[in-house]
């Protein structure tokens, strides 16, 4: 899951980088309305953390600058403006969820993993293909019913497949999905993610569909 993180308090900010990629997203963040516009220009992310209160304008205006254009990334308002009017303003201007400061990391993985999830129009908590079943809450993977260890890039090479199992995703997307804009990408990562992934899933479950991507592979 590839987050954007648009919040003007260094403090936090970082500390919102680490914990939301410890719990297996990758992470890009910039501190005001004018980043975030020009970042949501030549990226695409799962969903956007918005402050409301930037140096340059209201986050709520900016969200709703994104929904006139017709963005429709996940967005999760956290903010010190917390009382019932402030949350009902924020979620009638777009937002799909509320979350007031200070908050618990934990609820925010959770609330953000939410709103990814109806996004992609799925209730289930886990993603289940071909007897993989992933588990986005706890990081975890089985593999009909036997526990499989995943680095951090090779479950979220898993995700993306798993999203949608019969679609090819290009190496760019699979890229753009792991990698941060501070992060050097090797032209050969992906390759070796994937190889990695298929030895410790089975090398049937992952398809090269040649010159184009890597899909999953049905059950015959």
């Amino acid at each position: 899951m590839r987050l954007l993180i648009v919040e003007d308090d260094v403090v936090l900010l970082d500390g919102l980088k680490v914990g939301l990629a410890m719990l297996g997203s990758t992470v890009d963040a910039v501190e005001c309305c004018g980043d975030a516009l020009a970042a949501l220009s030549t990226s695409s992310f799962d969903a956007i953390v918005l402050d409301v209160m930037l140096p340059d304008g209201s986050g709520l205006e900016l969200l709703q600058q994104i929904r006139s254009a017709g963005n429709n990334t996940p967005i999760l308002l956290l903010t010190a403006l917390d009382d019932v009017r402030d949350r009902i303003k924020g979620l009638d201007s777009g937002a799909d969820d509320y979350l007031g400061k200070p908050f618990d990391l934990d609820e925010l993985g959770a609330r953000v993993r939410a709103i990814v999830r109806r996004k992609e129009g799925r209730a289930t908590p886990t993603l289940r293909y071909n007897g993989i079943v992933l588990d986005p809450a706890t990081l975890t993977v089985k593999v009909d019913t036997r526990p499989v260890q995943l680095s951090r890039r090779e479950f979220a090479i898993l995700t993306t497949l798993l999203e949608r199992p019969e679609a090819i995703r290009s190496k760019a997307e699979l890229e753009e999905r792991l990698y941060g804009w501070q992060e050097e990408v090797e032209s050969n990562a992906i390759e070796v993610h994937i190889h990695h992934l298929r030895n410790k899933i089975g090398r049937a479950h992952v398809e090269t569909v040649r010159g184009i991507g890597y899909r999953l592979r049905s059950a015959e």
